[in-house]
């Protein structure tokens, strides 16, 4: 399936919750954290956790170890595995950073079934320090995208990937939870899927005009279900395209009644 692309946000889609959170509330930071919050932007406040970490003794060792007991579905990994197993091209678009998702997929040892992933930039500097950088540089000029935080348009990130793949017949689906992942949810086409995590903000914003979306919206709550989901769009694909795959490993089960009803644009079935 060389003909679907699949893009994944990252925090509460593939592991199931803030890795920013996550590492502030598990080394103790809380309290800071929530202090600061209303004072500048979120990317900007994460470096700033970050030198306030290193100043109070806390090592890259340390980050690791948090990072690698972050909890997922257990569902999640196979769903990568069989989606990256059937050809699909996988990647990453995310508001976290490279060292938070870059350590907690390579520990996963999944790392090498996704061909890209664009996030905040974040190295450790000669200081032994965790630096994170924007994706966009909104100091030097703002990407002028009014839905997105200023750091990072998910949505410009989602033309550059569609004008990189030239073939004609490339199909997208889009996984997501977040606010941020509303704006790259518009720029699909009518081919594509977007899958949009059920009761959280991506799903409430496309709730309250599903018209606007012009990509086949199929919800999904937990880790199963989006497993579920996404191998049956995948086997729907395929049949379009000729060429179905039969797997006794894969529940392609079909989407509930009140998922659908919450949503009637998913209710007419493309032929």
């Amino acid at each position: 399936m060389s003909g679907i692309v699949i893009v994944f946000d990252f925090d509460k889609t593939i592991v199931d919750v803030d890795s920013d959170n996550w590492v502030v509330d598990e080394l103790g930071f809380t309290d800071l954290f929530n202090q600061l919050l209303p004072t500048m932007p979120w990317n900007t406040l994460m470096d700033t956790m970050m030198m306030e970490l290193h100043s109070n003794g806390k090592t890259i060792k340390d980050i690791e170890e948090v990072l690698r007991k972050i909890p997922l579905h257990p569902r999640v990994i196979p769903a990568i595995k069989a989606a990256h197993a059937l050809g699909c091209d996988l990647r990453i678009v995310s508001d976290a950073n490279t060292f938070f998702i870059e350590t907690i997929l390579k520990h996963l040892g999944i790392r090498e079934y996704f061909s890209e992933i664009n996030t905040n930039p974040g190295y450790v500097n000669e200081e032994g320090r965790l630096r994170i950088l924007p994706y966009h540089d909104f100091n030097k000029a703002s990407h002028g995208c009014n839905l997105c935080p200023p750091n990072m348009c998910k949505g410009l990130v989602i033309e550059r990937i569609q004008d990189s793949i030239s073939e004609e017949d490339k199909k997208f689906i889009y996984l997501g939870d977040g606010s941020g992942d509303y704006c790259p949810s518009l720029r699909l086409k009518e081919k594509d899927f977007m899958m949009p995590r059920k009761n959280f903000p991506v799903w409430d914003l496309i709730c309250r005009d599903p018209s606007l979306v012009k990509a086949e919206i199929h919800g999904w709550s937990d880790g199963e279900e989006l497993e579920q989901v996404l191998l049956h769009l995948i086997n729907k694909v395929s049949m379009d395209q000729n060429s179905p795959f039969i797997s006794s490993d894969c529940k392609l089960q079909t989407l509930s009644v009140s998922a659908l009803e919450a949503l009637p644009k998913v209710l007419p079935v493309r032929p």
